[in-house]
């Protein structure tokens, strides 16, 4: 199983809408809006890295209002 956490930048006013497609992806383990650089904080848990990628290329940057990513692979084993 491969953990990661994807930071998504949004549109402006975005951010709520966007949680809730997001949330709706079946790889995605939880996500939050956070304050920062970065507007939600996706976690994905996945069979392999190439799901996580999948998740994000074609899953969340495919959404209306995703202007930037960026993909954290977690390398510790916690929670498994």
């Amino acid at each position: 199983m491969v953990h990661a956490f994807i930071m998504v930048k949004t549109a402006a006013g975005k951010s709520e809408g966007l949680l809730s497609q997001i949330t709706d992806i079946e790889s995605v383990a939880g996500a939050h809006i956070v304050a920062g650089n970065y507007d939600i904080i996706v976690e994905i848990d996945a069979p392999e890295v190439y799901d996580v990628l999948k998740a994000v290329s074609s899953d969340i940057q495919g959404l209306e209002g995703v202007t930037d990513t960026k993909t954290y692979i977690a390398m510790d084993q916690n929670g498994e």
